[in-house]
């Protein structure tokens, strides 16, 4: 599965964790991406999509 949202963009977050002494080292988050069944420019297809589109209803989901 791809970690990168299809309608939004919205792909991975990288950061630094930081510790208590001040040492730094790379940390990536990624977001919540789901496979859904979406109705796309007329047809139905999977389309890997991240909650944050499911939750404000920029996709259609097909039944």
């Amino acid at each position: 599965m791809s970690r990168k949202c299809e309608i939004c963009g919205k792909g991975r977050l990288v950061g630094n964790n930081v510790s208590h002494a001040n040492n730094r080292t790379k940390k990536v988050s990624y977001p919540n991406i789901q496979s859904v069944r979406a109705a796309h420019n007329g047809s139905v297809r999977k389309m890997n999509v991240c909650t944050r589109c499911i939750r404000s209803g920029k996709i259609k989901k097909a039944s």
